[in-house]
């Protein structure tokens, strides 16, 4: 089992049962106690778990008497792990500052795991929901939306023009921005030719829109995009990476995600790509980046502000109904450079 799928395991028993022994949780999990213990500390430092003697529990904002409760909130997103820990945080946060309480469904880029919790926080007593789809909504998901019955808010996902979520509010990072922003500071460090490494993702179409958006408006030229295994960049796809860079002229690459793009960097330098010499390299997401060596020039999209400003919209919308016009707030994302970006040679 991977480290994703045993933090939403986790995550999902303590959901259940309120609070978990760790020794039942080793052996479900078929880990050491070393590894779980790592597993707990990772989803505590996030603010997901409480550590007990002994096992875990709900953080004590989650875990109140109902007779306690204004406000229930449920958020449901793909993964409680990478990308999202800190948007589930900052929401988590907000609620309660707002006199609420957030209850958390994780549905494994499920569609049909998407529905599924979407009716058990409906039917624990959500008042209003914030939705982190699988993939982004299309005509299948047209009546569900429409029928879930209480206020709903898409949070990083793009409730475009006439489609099937465009009625609902939306915060979200405005990822074309960060792609044109990542792009344009290759091109402004003597980068003509630059390619954008990805793999397929909800997020990736915005990305490429920024990027697109880049290369035309600045002038460049691309050998296109190059793509990424889920798992990960295989060997054939970095032998087309190393051959972009050798005979087709690429000096910059933008690579969404981070995690692969430390990947990417490690099979480079073993095939003695020099970074940034030869080729300068922009991640995406800023997660894990300034990890790499050397550190990547990142951009960082406003995750903790994406999950406060959905908070926000969903209060105001169960507060004030169909007299608030509907919204759809995009916060831009920020360029964070470091050492794998350099003028070009």
């Amino acid at each position: 089992m991977f480290v994703e799928q045993r933090h939403e395991f986790i995550l999902r028993e303590v959901r259940e049962r309120g609070s978990v022994r760790l020794a039942d949780l080793v052996e479900r999990l078929d880990v050491s106690m070393v590894t779980l213990r790592r597993d707990v500390e990772h989803l505590a430092g996030q603010g997901l778990v409480n550590r007990v003697h002994g096992g875990i529990t709900l953080p004590q904002e989650v875990a109140r008497p109902v007779s306690e409760r204004s406000l229930a909130i449920g958020m449901l997103v793909p993964s409680a792990t990478y990308y999202y820990p800190s948007v589930i945080k900052a929401a988590r946060d907000r609620a309660r500052d707002l006199g609420a309480r957030l209850v958390l469904g994780v549905s494994r880029y499920d569609d049909e795991e998407d529905r599924k919790q979407v009716n058990q926080l409906i039917g624990g007593g959500a008042e209003g929901l914030l939705l982190t789809l699988s993939r982004q909504p299309d005509d299948s998901h047209v009546e569900w939306l429409a029928g879930l019955g209480v206020p709903a808010v898409l949070v990083e996902r793009v409730a475009e023009l006439g489609g099937p979520a465009s009625f609902l509010d939306a915060a979200a990072s405005h990822h074309a921005h960060g792609a044109f922003l990542g792009t344009r500071h290759l091109a402004e460090l003597g980068h003509r030719r630059v390619a954008m490494v990805s793999r397929s993702s909800p997020t990736a179409p915005r990305v490429r829109l920024g990027f697109l958006a880049a290369v035309r408006d600045l002038g460049l030229d691309t050998p296109g995009e190059l793509g990424i295994e889920q798992e990960g960049p295989s060997d054939e796809q970095v032998a087309q990476v190393v051959a972009a860079i050798r005979s087709g002229g690429v000096t910059g690459l933008l690579v969404h995600n981070d995690e692969d793009a430390l990947l990417l960097v490690q099979h480079l330098r073993l095939a003695g790509v020099r970074i940034p010499h030869d080729v300068s390299i922009v991640a995406y997401d800023d997660e894990v980046a300034a990890l790499s060596d050397p550190p990547l020039t990142a951009v960082a999209p406003p995750k903790a502000a994406v999950g406060r400003n959905a908070v926000d919209l969903l209060v105001r919308r169960i507060e004030q109904g169909s007299v608030m016009p509907g919204q759809h707030v995009a916060l831009l994302p920020e360029l964070r450079v470091r050492e794998s970006t350099a003028p070009r040679a």
